[in-house]
C-alpha cells in the first residue's frame, strides 16, 4: 500500500491523475522542468521538485532524476501518465528496484508490447488475427524490399519501437520505398534509439477502433468498450468517440475478447488499450497495445461511469477490479476534441507563445481535461497538446451539438492553435454523418485547412472591441471624465474612420458610436451594429461569443468562435525590414537534428538542406528552388527561434545585364 503518488508527467494528463489521487485522499507529488515550475500541474499537486531544465531528455526523460524525486519526497508510487517514460520497461524495472510501485503494468508486459515485431509475434500465437507484413530479423534493405513485393503496395513502413505515429510512413509504390526506409529509420533511431522496421500492408478504407481494458492481479480482465479513433492526421488522433458508430454489440463483443486475449497473452495489470483495424466488411487486425493510459480515455470514462486513474491507483494498491464484464453498462455517447498549438494553415506547423487568456467552457455534458492557464508560456519542447474538450450526451447528434459549442465557447488567445479546423472536422458531412475513416482527413482536406479570411460580422466585432478598448484605456486615463458621456458626440456622430488589421489582412471601416453600448461599423457593402450589455455580446441582435485580451503591443487577441484573429490599427510605417533575397528562415522554433548540404552546393527544388525537430516530430527544410547554397547558417544542435535565419540560396538565373 501507499498514500503518496509522484506523477511522472506534465500537462493536462498530470492534472487529471492528481486530481483522482487527491479525491482517493492521496498525497500527490508533481514533478517539473525549470519553465513549468508555475505550471498547473507543478501548482496543483501537494509538493513539486524541479528535475532540471527545459528539454525534456534532461527533465522529464531523466528516470534517475525522477527516482531521486521520490525518494526525497517519501514517494511509494510512481504514475508514468502517457507519454515521456510510461511504455519504457526500464523504467519501469528502476522504479521497482527502488521498492517503489510503478502504476502500470510489468516491465515484461510493456516491453513485448512495446516491439511491434514481438506483439505480432505474440497475437498470432495467441490467436489474434494481425495484418499481413514482415517483422523479420533481416533488416536489410533488400530483404525489406523483397518483403515487400510480396505484400503489395500501398503498405506501411513502421518503426518497431516507436508510437505515436514516429517512425511511420506510407509507401504507394516500389520507387518510393527505398526513401521511406531511410527516413523512418533515421526518426525512429533519434526517438528510441532502435532503427529496427516492420512492414505491413496498408488497409485502406478501414476505421481505427481500440478496446479498453483493465486487468487486476488476479487474473480477471474486462473490457470496457471502444473507441472510434480515425480521424487522424500524420497517424496522430484528432478526434475520438465512444461507442464507434460502425459497431454491432457482436462485433463489440468479438472485439472485447480478442483484446481481452491480448492482454492475457502478455499477463497484463492495470489499464491497457488493444488497437485494432477495422474493415469495411468487418474484419479486425491487430494494430499494437498501449501499455498506458491512453489520451482519449475521458471519452470511455463519460459512457461507462468509471474514473480509470482511480482503477489503475486501485489495482496497483492489489485491489480486484470493481466490476465483472456482465455488469459493464455504456451510457450514451462521447466525443473528444484536440486542441493543439498548431497552424493549421502553414502546414500544421507547431505554435508556441504565451497564452493572453484561457478559458474553458462549461455547461451540460461538457468536460474539459487541460494543464493551461492564463500568461503561461507554450514552448517547442514538448508535445503540442494543450487540452481536450469532450462533450457527452444520451445519443451521437446530442454529443456533436454540445462539443461544437464548447469548441465555440472556449478561448486560448495567443497561440495559434487548430480549434478553426477541429470546428471543420464536426461540421463536415462524413464526420457528422459517422463514415470516417483512418483516410478521411486526408481525402476531405487534401491541402490542409486552407485560411478562412474573417467574416464581415466578424471583423465588425473586431472593430468594436477595440474601439471599446481603446475608449476604456482613455476613461481610465482622465479620471474627471464623467463615464456617462461615453458615446456622447457634440456633432451628432459622424463617422470615425479606421484602418483595422487583422493578421495579413486591412480593412478600411468607419464607426459610429451607439450611445455607450456598442458601434455600428460600416465597411466596403456592408454594415453591422455591434451592442455590448455586460457579458453579453450581440451582432446584429443575434448573441455572439467573444473573449478578448491584449496583446502586449496596443492591440487586442479576439476569439469569435473557434476563430482567433490579433487585432489592431493598421500602421503601415510599422514594417519589417525584409528578408535577404534567397533567405531561407525557420518556419517555427525547434532544434537542429541534423545538415543535409554544404556551403557552395547546388541544389535541386526541394532537396532537403535540414531537419527540425519541435514538438516531438522532425520537419524538413528544403530547397524552395534550385540555386547554390551560398550560407548555411544552422548546425547540429542549435535551438533556433521562429524566423532564425537557416540558410540562404543564390539563384542559378542569369543577372540582368
Amino acid at each position: 500500500m501507499f498514500d503518496r503518488i509522484l506523477i511522472a508527467n506534465r500537462g493536462e494528463i498530470a492534472v487529471r491523475i492528481i486530481r483522482s489521487a487527491r479525491a482517493m485522499g492521496l498525497s500527490t507529488v508533481a514533478v517539473h522542468s525549470e519553465p513549468d515550475t508555475d505550471a498547473p500541474h507543478a501548482a496543483l499537486a501537494d509538493r513539486r521538485v524541479s528535475i532540471g531544465p527545459a528539454p525534456a531528455v534532461k527533465s522529464y526523460l531523466d528516470a534517475d532524476a525522477i527516482l531521486r524525486a521520490a525518494r526525497d519526497t517519501g514517494a511509494g508510487a510512481i504514475h508514468p501518465g502517457y507519454g515521456f517514460l510510461s511504455e519504457n520497461a526500464d523504467f519501469a524495472r528502476a522504479v521497482a528496484a527502488a521498492g517503489l510501485t510503478f502504476i502500470g503494468p510489468s516491465p515484461d508486459a510493456i516491453e513485448v508490447m512495446g516491439d511491434k515485431a514481438r506483439a505480432k509475434q505474440a497475437m498470432q500465437a495467441a490467436g489474434v488475427a494481425c495484418i499481413p507484413g514482415y517483422d523479420g530479423a533481416d533488416q536489410s534493405d533488400a530483404a525489406l524490399i523483397a518483403a515487400a513485393t510480396r505484400i503489395g503496395f500501398p503498405l506501411m513502413v513502421k518503426a518497431a519501437a516507436c508510437g505515436g505515429g514516429r517512425g511511420m510512413r506510407r509507401v504507394e509504390d516500389a520507387a518510393d520505398l527505398p526513401d521511406a526506409l531511410s527516413r523512418a529509420r533515421d526518426e525512429a533511431r533519434n526517438a528510441f534509439g532502435s532503427d529496427r522496421l516492420i512492414l505491413e500492408r496498408a488497409l485502406d478504407g478501414a476505421r481505427h477502433v481500440e478496446i479498453q481494458i483493465m486487468a487486476d492481479r488476479y487474473g480477471n480482465i474486462i473490457h470496457l468498450g471502444e473507441r472510434d479513433c480515425s480521424v487522424q492526421r500524420r497517424h496522430q488522433k484528432v478526434l475520438e468517440e465512444a461507442p464507434c458508430p460502425a459497431l454491432t454489440p457482436d462485433l463489440r463483443a468479438a472485439m472485447g475478447a480478442a483484446a481481452i486475449a491480448a492482454a492475457r497473452a502478455v499477463d497484463y495489470t492495470g489499464a491497457g488499450t488493444v488497437e485494432f483495424l477495422l474493415t469495411e466488411r468487418d474484419d479486425f487486425f491487430f494494430l499494437e497495445m498501449n501499455t498506458r493510459l491512453q489520451v482519449e480515455h475521458p471519452v470511455t470514462e463519460c459512457v461507462t461511469g468509471l474514473d480509470l486513474v482511480a482503477m489503475q491507483i486501485e489495482i496497483a494498491q492489489g485491489a480486484p477490479l470493481p466490476l465483472t464484464q456482465d455488469q459493464l453498462r455504456l451510457s450514451g455517447h462521447a466525443i473528444e476534441a484536440r486542441l493543439y498549438a498548431e497552424d493549421p494553415g502553414q502546414g500544421f506547423l507547431p505554435a508556441t507563445g504565451r497564452v493572453a487568456l484561457w478559458t474553458p467552457a462549461s455547461g451540460a455534458g461538457i468536460r474539459i481535461d487541460a494543464g493551461l492557464a492564463t500568461g503561461q508560456e507554450i514552448t517547442p519542447h514538448y508535445d503540442p497538446l494543450l487540452a481536450k474538450i469532450i462533450a457527452h450526451g444520451p445519443d451521437r447528434a446530442t454529443a456533436l451539438a454540445r462539443l461544437r459549442r464548447a469548441l465555440d465557447e472556449t478561448a486560448c488567445l495567443g497561440v495559434t492553435t487548430n480549434a478553426g479546423f477541429l470546428a471543420a472536422i464536426l461540421a463536415s458531412d462524413g464526420f457528422a454523418g459517422g463514415h470516417a475513416t483512418t483516410g478521411f482527413l486526408d481525402a476531405t482536406y487534401p491541402d490542409g485547412l486552407p485560411d478562412t479570411p474573417p467574416t464581415s460580422a466578424t471583423v465588425a466585432l473586431a472593430a468594436a472591441c477595440l474601439l471599446r478598448a481603446e475608449m476604456r484605456a482613455a476613461l481610465a486615463a482622465a479620471p474627471l471624465v464623467d463615464d456617462t458621456l461615453l458615446g456622447f458626440a457634440s456633432d451628432g456622430g459622424l463617422p470615425i474612420p479606421l484602418d483595422l488589421a487583422t493578421g495579413g489582412a486591412v480593412h478600411h471601416l468607419a464607426a459610429r458610436p451607439l450611445g455607450a453600448a456598442g458601434w455600428r461599423i460600416d465597411g466596403d457593402g456592408w454594415s453591422h451594429a455591434v451592442a455590448f450589455d455586460g457579458a453579453l455580446t450581440r451582432i446584429d441582435d443575434a448573441r455572439a461569443t467573444c473573449h478578448i485580451a491584449p496583446d502586449g503591443d496596443g492591440g487586442l487577441w479576439l476569439g469569435h468562435g473557434a476563430q482567433m484573429l490579433r487585432i489592431a490599427r493598421h500602421r503601415p510605417w510599422d514594417s519589417a525590414a525584409a528578408a535577404p533575397q534567397g533567405a531561407l528562415a525557420a518556419p517555427m522554433p525547434g532544434l537542429v537534428v541534423s545538415t543535409h548540404a554544404k556551403p557552395g552546393e547546388r541544389l535541386d527544388k526541394d532537396q532537403l538542406i535540414a531537419v527540425l525537430e519541435a514538438m516531438k516530430m522532425q520537419h524538413r527544410i528544403t530547397a524552395p528552388r534550385a540555386g547554390r547554397l551560398a550560407e548555411l547558417n544552422v548546425a547540429p544542435g542549435d535551438q533556433l527561434a521562429t524566423g532564425a535565419p537557416i540558410a540562404r540560396i543564390d539563384s542559378e538565373e542569369p543577372a540582368c545585364p
